[in-house]
């Protein structure tokens, strides 16, 4: 593995360890939707909205090559039936990486699923959903992905929901080649959004909004302008998520989630995989 990431670095210009300052006009730019896209308070604050005649997304200036990356989101209160909001790394094209947070929409007064994947080379598949077990519509949460050549943890308030491992000396394909930017978008998918559809949009409840704040990025930024080697051992000191994984305690923690809210897992969905589970599934994800 560490080869690999050697072999990576080699051929694209890596840049010294980000720190975002969380100044959106800095960090992002708004990419449709622009009339339904605000960035407010001198940088600070994004906010993303939908009505009937569209939704909004941005996306970074920067692409990523393995960190830490956090965002603080206040989802769509009230009914919010039929929407999602989507934030998720991606490498884009047709072969692309991806690791995605959907928030999908409810009726007043149920929870928010959380909705989570992980595609390789153009595959994905790899669903998992989840409750919250608070309002997230009520204050600002951190969601946050921890992304390096060992794993995968999806977390929310430091609270991890998901581990997906690197497994390629098993045969499954991880994430580790192509460099990811960062997304988010708000949009109408009432076709499946909510209980499978059932429930669609009510758009005299719109305009519909998700605020953003706080995001930080300790990774590896891919630039043309400085290389450095990302992913060597000896810079782990550095960036220490090079090397994190879940200690006894988060893996305590992300069994309690997984026990009382996870509400869909691919892995155990025997109707949709007749013919055998997924190879990562056999395994200790």
């Amino acid at each position: 593995m560490g080869s690999l990431v050697l072999l990576f670095c080699s051929f694209l210009s890596i840049s010294t360890v980000a720190s975002a300052g969380s100044n959106y006009y800095q960090d992002f730019y708004i990419t449709w939707g622009e009339g339904n896209a605000k960035i407010l308070n001198n940088g600070e604050l994004l906010i993303l909205s939908l009505d009937n005649y569209s939704g909004s997304g941005f996306q970074s200036n920067n692409r990523y090559m393995f960190g830490m990356i956090d965002m603080q989101l206040k989802l769509v209160p009230g009914n919010s039936a039929g929407t999602v909001t989507a934030y998720y790394l991606s490498s884009g094209g047709w072969n692309h990486d991806e690791i995605d947070f959907e928030f999908l929409g409810n009726t007043s007064g149920e929870p928010y699923t959380v909705h989570t994947n992980v595609y390789t080379q153009g595959k994905g598949e790899r669903e998992q959903q989840f409750r919250l077990w608070f309002d997230p519509t009520a204050d600002f949460h951190t969601y946050s992905v921890l992304w390096n050549p060992q794993t995968i943890v999806f977390s929310v308030d430091n609270t991890p929901l998901r581990e997906f491992k690197n497994m390629e000396n098993n045969g499954v394909p991880f994430p580790n080649t192509q460099p990811m930017k960062l997304y988010s978008s708000i949009w109408n998918a009432d076709e499946w959004a909510t209980r499978g559809g059932l429930i669609k949009t009510d758009w005299t409840q719109a305009p519909f909004s998700a605020s953003y704040r706080n995001f930080h990025a300790d990774a590896c930024v891919v630039s043309s302008a400085m290389a450095s080697a990302c992913g060597v051992p000896s810079e782990e000191n550095k960036r220490p998520w090079l090397s994190q994984k879940l200690d006894p305690n988060g893996e305590e923690m992300l069994k309690w989630v997984q026990k009382n809210h996870m509400v869909y897992d691919y892995c155990t969905d025997a109707k949709r995989f007749p013919q055998g589970f997924p190879l990562e599934c056999s395994t200790n994800m």
